[in-house]
């Protein structure tokens, strides 16, 4: 098996549940590779920006979770600058069927295990 990949997910969150089940295809005994993400319900300080930008920095890649949620979402507008800044690839993921919202800088795809694993892959 190939070595494990760890993928950092950028989500507002109000799309906690579509995280959980994102993280819930890693568990998967086939899938070689791990998610992280640094939600939180407080203020965004320096420590929490500093904290994100390591494990930005130590990811294989960014899946950003799409919805119109993300359109106010300053967490996560903030960590996709940062994952930008850093130069990491990014993959995002439509997190509803029926939300086609779109952010700038990277295309987005539907949610599908080939969609997902093909990024993966190409990492």
């Amino acid at each position: 098996m190939a070595d494990k990949k760890t993928i950092f997910v950028a989500f507002a969150i109000e799309d906690e549940r579509q995280r959980d089940f994102l993280k819930g295809q890693s568990l998967h005994p086939r899938a070689p590779y791990e998610f992280i993400d640094m939600s939180v319900k407080e203020p965004y300080d320096k420590d929490w920006k500093d904290r994100v930008r390591t494990r930005i920095k130590r990811s294989d890649g960014i899946i950003v979770l799409v919805s119109e949620n993300s359109l106010t979402s300053s967490g996560q507008k903030w960590e996709i600058g940062c994952a930008q800044e850093e130069g990491k690839p990014i993959r995002g993921i439509y997190a509803y069927k029926t939300d086609r919202t779109s952010i700038a800088g990277f295309t987005t795809y539907p949610w599908n295990d080939k969609n997902i694993t093909d990024f993966i892959d190409g990492l």
